[in-house]
């Protein structure tokens, strides 16, 4: 039986490939907002081989069953719509193996309030802020938010979409 020596150069270029295969496992990189506390991420990157995960738009549910169901009081403030909506969201992604740490990109759809006819961006980042840019899961994704004339019911003051990412 022969002996065959394997080149150095095809050595090489399989120690590269492997080397690659370890860098392509990097973790998804957030760069934060400069000069700002804003929970937030200005941009985030997502290396090779992580597979994206997109939500589809969640609502919220019925947050007082004492109420009537056909009335804002059934389904909450902004706050409460927020606050349930993340929770439901929270449970599909554990559901799928993901964590809120996961959520790369949110993008969220708030009502202007009966009273005001704005929407209640404070009320939205008090819910918010008790997901993210907490000490427990202080992964931020980044974030847009639009004030929109409805959503599929008039009680609905806040629609939500989450895209995670799973190394």
């Amino acid at each position: 039986m022969s002996k065959k020596l394997i080149p150095a150069f095809v050595l090489t270029s399989v120690l590269a490939g492997l080397m690659t295969t370890q860098v392509n496992a990097a973790e998804v990189i957030r760069h934060k907002l400069p000069n700002s506390d804003f929970p937030i991420s200005l941009a985030v990157e997502i290396p090779p081989g992580v597979t994206l995960v997109n939500l589809s738009g969640v609502v919220p549910p019925i947050a007082d069953s004492k109420a009537d169901p056909k009335t804002l009081a059934a389904y909450g403030d902004t706050e409460v719509q927020t606050v349930n909506v993340l929770k439901n969201i929270e449970a599909t992604l554990k559901s799928l193996g993901l964590s809120m740490g996961d959520v790369i990109k949110m993008q969220v759809y708030l009502v202007g309030t009966p009273e005001t006819g704005k929407m209640d961006f404070a009320g939205f980042m008090k819910g918010y802020t008790q997901f993210f840019g907490t000490k427990a899961q202080p992964k931020l994704p980044t974030r847009s938010a639009f004030q929109v004339a409805g959503l599929a019911n008039p009680n609905y003051l806040v629609e939500i979409e989450v895209t995670a990412a799973r190394p």
